[in-house]
C-alpha cells in the first residue's frame, strides 16, 4: 500500500478503542492525525500522533482535520454514557460530512447493542437489528446513516465486538463492574446471571484486526460489516475466575454484581441508568459469529486469555 494511502484521522484517540487503533496504525507505519479539544494535554497519552485542535461537535474543525486524509476512524464515545442522545449522532454526521468532502473510507467500531432478543443467541452480520434499548437504537441508527452515506460516495467499514477489555480500555465493564476498586484484586463481581455466556473483546487484538481490514479496504464493498468474536465464555463466571487467576489471587471471592443498587440509584444517576438498560446482555447469551472475518483475514489476532487479563489488570492498576 502506498504511503499516501496510509494516512488516518482518528476521532476519539484518547479513548479505549480510538487510542488502541491509533497505536496499531502507527506501529504498522501509518501517519496518524488525531482530533482533540486540548491537543497539548492529549499529546501526553500518545506523543507519536499529529494532534489537531478541534471538537467532534464542530463540523468545520472536523472537516479541517480530515483534509487530505483517506481513512477516518470514528472512535468518539461520550464517557460514562452521558448525553448519548445529544452527542453521538451529531458527531457522526460531522464525520460523515468530512469523509464525503475528502473521499475518505470510514471505520466505525460497532457493538452488540444493535441486537435485541429476537436476533437469537448467536448472530452473524445478517441478523435482524431490532434493539430494545436507547443506546441500541442509536447504534442501529449510526449504522443506518453510514449505509445511506455509502450510496452517496462514502465508503464505510463497521467492525462489531463484545465488551472491551485491555490495559488502556478506560470505561469498561471489567474495570468499573467486575474489579471496580483500584489496587490489588481482593474480590471480583460477576454481572451475569448464573450459567449465562458473554462475549469479550481484547482491545489490542481488536485494533490489530481493524487495521488489517483497513489495509485491505480496496477489497471491501462500499458498506461492509464484520464481527469480531474475541473471547467467548459459555458462563461468565469462568471469566471472573480467569480474572482472579490472572491477578494472582485464585481464592478471591466472586460476588454477584450489585444490580439492586444500580436499580436504586438509576433515577438519579445517568451512568447507572445506562448500565441498567444493558442488563439484558447479562441475562441471556448473545454471541457474535465471526466466520466472515476469518474467511477474509484467515488468521485473526488472538492473545491468550491469561496473558490478556494479566496485561489488562496491570494497565488498570489492579495488580
Amino acid at each position: 500500500m502506498a504511503d499516501e494511502a496510509k494516512k488516518a484521522l482518528v476521532i476519539g484517540a484518547t479513548g479505549g478503542i480510538g487510542g488502541e487503533v491509533a497505536r496499531v496504525l502507527r506501529a504498522r507505519g501509518w501517519a496518524v492525525r488525531a482530533l482533540h479539544r486540548d491537543p497539548e494535554r492529549a499529546r501526553a497519552s500518545n506523543p507519536d500522533l499529529e494532534w489537531i485542535k478541534g471538537d467532534a461537535m464542530d463540523r468545520t474543525s472536523v472537516a479541517r482535520a480530515a483534509e487530505g486524509i483517506p481513512v477516518i476512524v470514528h472512535g468518539a464515545n461520550p464517557p460514562g454514557y452521558r448525553n448519548w442522545a445529544g452527542l453521538v449522532l451529531p458527531m457522526l454526521d460531522n464525520m460523515i460530512a468530512a469523509a464525503a468532502a475528502n473521499g475518505a473510507h470510514v471505520l466505525l467500531p460497532g457493538t452488540v447493542y444493535n441486537y435485541g432478543p429476537d436476533a437469537g443467541e448467536a448472530v452473524d452480520e445478517t441478523a435482524p437489528q431490532n434493539p430494545v434499548t436507547r443506546k441500541g437504537a442509536i447504534r442501529a441508527e449510526m449504522e443506518r446513516r453510514l449505509q445511506k452515506a455509502s450510496h452517496e460516495g462514502v465508503k464505510a467499514l463497521i467492525v462489531r465486538a463484545g465488551d472491551f477489555y485491555g490495559p488502556r480500555s478506560g470505561n469498561s465493564w471489567l474495570a468499573q463492574g467486575m474489579v471496580p476498586t483500584a489496587g490489588p484484586v481482593k474480590r471480583v463481581f460477576n454481572p451475569a446471571r448464573a450459567g449465562v455466556g458473554h462475549g469479550w473483546a481484547y482491545l489490542p487484538d481488536l485494533a490489530e484486526t481493524m487495521v488489517r481490514l483497513l489495509e485491505r479496504r480496496d477489497e471491501l464493498t462500499d458498506f461492509d460489516c464484520f464481527q469480531f468474536g474475541g473471547t467467548w465464555v459459555d458462563d461468565n463466571r469462568a471469566f471472573a475466575e480467569a480474572v482472579r487467576q490472572a491477578a494472582g489471587c485464585p481464592a478471591a471471592p466472586i460476588y454477584p454484581f450489585p444490580w439492586p443498587i444500580v436499580h436504586a440509584i438509576a433515577p438519579f444517576n445517568e451512568t447507572a441508568r445506562e448500565m441498567r438498560e444493558m442488563i439484558y446482555l447479562w441475562r441471556r447469551p448473545l454471541r457474535l459469529l465471526d466466520g466472515k472475518l476469518r474467511r477474509f483475514l484467515g488468521q485473526v489476532p488472538a492473545t491468550s486469555l491469561d496473558e490478556a487479563l494479566r496485561t489488562t489488570l496491570q494497565g488498570l492498576g489492579r495488580s
